[in-house]
Formats: C-alpha cells, structure tokens, sequence
C-alpha cells in the first residue's frame, strides 16, 4: 500500500539523486500523522465547545487529581506558554466559568487555579472523544505493534522533552 509520502519521496529520488531523503519516510508520516491528530483533537474538543488550548488547561488540572487544582507557574510548566499568555487563558476560562481563581494559603500573593466542576465535566468528556478518535486512527495496529510504535516514538520525543525540562 502506497501513500502520499512514498510518492514524495520518489519525487525527490527522481528529482535529487543525490540526497539521501531517508529522513522523509518518518518524519514526513509523523507531520501528516500530527495534522491528522490535530484535526481529531479540534472534533474532539468542539463538540465539547472546547479550544484546543483550553483543553490543555483543563486537562493539566484534571491530571492533578482532587482538588484539581494548581498554580499558574505549574500551569506554565505544562503548557509551555508564557506568563501572559497564561494570565490571558486563565481569564477566559474563569469567564466561562470552567475553573476559578483562589488565594493560595501558602503565598499570600499568590493564587490556585481550580477547576469547576462544570470544568471537569467538559474536560472529562472531551478526553472520552478524543480517546475514541484515536483509538480510532490506530484501529489498523495490533496491541504489539501500539507498543513498539510508542517506544520508537518515545525514543525520538525523549530528547526533545528532556532538553525542553532542562531549560
């Protein structure tokens, strides 16, 4: 079975003999495979009438477990936007009413951001769609080749993560 990729790249060995476009049989298949991903996550989310940024939000506070809640630096953390990037998603999720800004008992200028659980609701839905999307778009692999596909994967995200944590 050929897809777009295999046809770009005899493009290129045509064109170019002289390149070595090995690179392009994975990453050109892992750009597609990501617009792809992207466009389940936006279905995903907009039923839910959620933002892909949103999402991440609501997801970073889900993920932290009863009372869901965490401070706009650990946001940032897991985000990867700016402070006032985050200050801005903060205020927009607050004005929708899907999390709330509360002092923080242990910094006195500081505050939490907590879920609602009119938040919680949405993000849990979204993830229960974006789960079947995916399962989805793998529906093509066997439990084993899922596993040795995510670990070759990791093997090449790992790095990027890892330098991303250490600056």
């Amino acid at each position: 079975m050929k897809d777009e990729v295999d046809r770009l790249i005899e493009a290129w060995r045509r064109e170019r003999p002289d390149l070595d476009v090995e690179p392009l049989e994975v990453l050109s298949r892992v750009t597609r495979l990501a617009r792809h991903l992207d466009r389940a996550r936006r279905l995903a989310f907009s039923a839910r009438d959620l933002e892909p940024w949103e999402f991440d939000v609501l997801s970073a506070l889900r993920r932290a477990g009863a009372p869901y809640q965490l401070s706009p630096g650990q946001l940032l953390t897991q985000t990867l936007v700016t402070s006032g990037t985050m200050t801005n998603r903060i205020d927009r999720l607050t004005a929708k009413g899907l999390v709330l800004r509360l002092p923080d008992p242990g910094d006195r200028r500081g505050v939490l951001v907590r879920l609602t659980d009119e938040g919680r609701d949405r993000v849990d839905s979204a993830m229960a769609d974006l789960l079947e999307h995916e399962r989805d778009i793998l529906a093509g692999l066997d439990s084993g080749q899922r596993a040795a596909l995510a670990n070759l994967l990791r093997s090449v995200v790992a790095p990027f993560d890892n330098h991303a944590a250490q600056h």
